[in-house]
């Protein structure tokens, strides 16, 4: 005969309340300890037709936009996507989804102690904006995680994003074959490591095409539309020195530059050539079409719910980092 839940919560040192929560997949117990309570079920032949309804996702899956400069906004294509993906994905295996921000300020704490205490069994936290030290407030989280488009040194979470580094190269060393000439660097003015990385990918391209860094002319750019137009366009208003051709950190700025150079006169890729990064939809539309790096946002998203869910069942955890690759997208900017 198999044991019963007062037996396992004997066994376990549980009160019977948090082994009915953790068998009935309620909130009120960590993921941790329901991990434990179900296994030991198992093990001792837990009769699970007594709970009425059970199934392997009971509760919700939290995906979380973490927001510290104000860079990631819900209605833009990059999130769409990866948005969508996210979706499908839970859709498919039958959870639960719910999007929610989070602020990095002085309410981060009530805020995560908020998704602890919810009928969330694991969460998905957008990082794009986060740097080391911002995670801290998650790692006492009792919950299965995965960062999405963000790895950061030291923190033993999965993660799920792109080769920046590598798209980035990929990109400035198409720019200098095509002109033949030194590129210049249209660079956020927010501090997001994913720029970071992309940074690195763009100079160590231009060394080796054997041409000096110091000699790339970098304009500091917000990455929006309008923000990138009116930074680009006090610049030529100053007259300050323009390159020949530009690799932008991401197609928002590589699209706001371009309209403030072609307004000025200046023609696009005759005058000056630019290449972004992310190939979000209107980099298709704008004219002339843009030359970008692809970033496949829906998988991305796909793959990050994905290994959630694999983490949800899992009864080992050994961090992994997940890199989807890019591809270079070949239109008429350069």
């Amino acid at each position: 005969m198999g044991i019963t839940a007062k037996e396992l919560a004997k066994k376990l040192k549980l009160s019977e309340a948090a082994i009915s929560m953790a068998l009935n997949g309620k909130s009120g117990v960590s993921t941790e300890t329901r991990r434990t309570v179900i296994e030991a079920a198992e093990k001792y032949g837990y009769d699970f037709t007594r709970i009425s309804g059970r199934t392997k996702n009971c509760g919700s899956i939290t995906f979380a936009l973490y927001r510290k400069h104000g860079a990631i906004v819900a209605d833009t294509p990059f999130f769409s996507e990866l948005s969508e993906g996210i979706q499908q994905k839970c859709k498919e295996e039958g959870y639960k989804l719910n999007i929610i921000y989070l602020y990095g300020d002085e309410t981060i704490e009530n805020q995560i102690e908020d998704i602890q205490y919810s009928d969330c069994i694991g969460l998905i936290l957008l990082g794009t904006e986060m740097h080391p030290e911002d995670f801290a407030p998650f790692s006492s989280l009792k919950l299965p995680l995965v960062l999405l488009d963000v790895y950061l040194d030291n923190v033993q979470r999965d993660c799920v994003l792109i080769n920046n580094l590598q798209g980035a190269y990929r990109a400035c060393d198409y720019l200098i074959s095509r002109t033949k000439k030194q590129p210049g660097y249209l660079r956020s003015s927010y501090s997001i490591s994913n720029f970071e990385e992309r940074a690195d990918g763009f100079y160590k391209a231009v060394r080796a095409h054997g041409m000096s860094s110091s000699k790339s002319i970098v304009h500091s750019l917000t990455p929006s539309i309008e923000g990138a137009f009116a930074d680009m366009s006090e610049i030529i208003q100053r007259q300050e020195e323009l390159a020949e051709c530009y690799f932008a950190d991401n197609d928002l700025i590589a699209i706001g530059a371009m309209k403030a150079l072609q307004k000025a006169g200046y023609r696009i890729p005759d005058d000056i050539a630019i290449i972004g990064f992310d190939n979000l939809p209107m980099s298709s539309y704008v004219e002339p079409s843009l030359t970008t790096i692809n970033v496949p946002k829906r998988y991305m998203g796909e793959m990050g719910a994905e290994h959630l869910i694999h983490l949800l069942n899992a009864r080992q955890f050994v961090p992994v980092k997940l890199e989807v690759g890019i591809n270079l997208v070949k239109r008429r900017s350069v």
